[in-house]
């Protein structure tokens, strides 16, 4: 079992800089990939970015530039670093990992980006 826990979310204006942390525990040994997706009421969850346990980064093309993932090894911590944000950013921001086939979710983190 992976637990995963985030933090850092909050209310933001437009333009605005926020990171998110993700605290991984339990059995994170040989995590294969973690990452931040994302969700808005109505829509499937997107993928925000994600890295391997060799390092290799992954964003979608409408998430860079602005997302920057970066991780702690010795504090088990997965950032989001998230800039320049757009009210179309609003959503709640999931941390995940993926080891041995199974997904695992945080319990999410609300971003909202508003004047």
């Amino acid at each position: 079992q992976v637990q995963l826990v985030e933090s850092g979310g909050g209310l933001v204006q437009p333009g605005g800089s926020l990171r998110l942390s993700c605290a991984a525990s339990g059995s994170i040994f040989s995590i294969n990939v973690m990452g931040w997706y994302r969700q808005t009421p109505g829509k499937q969850r997107e993928l925000v970015a994600s890295f391997t346990a060799f390092g290799t980064t992954n964003y979608p093309d409408s998430m860079k530039g602005r997302f920057t993932i970066s991780r702690d090894n010795a504090k088990n911590t997965v950032y989001l670093q998230m800039n320049s944000l757009k009210p179309e950013d609003t959503a709640v921001y999931y941390c995940t990992a993926l080891k041995n086939g199974v997904q695992y979710w945080g319990q999410g983190t609300q971003v909202t980006v508003s004047s």
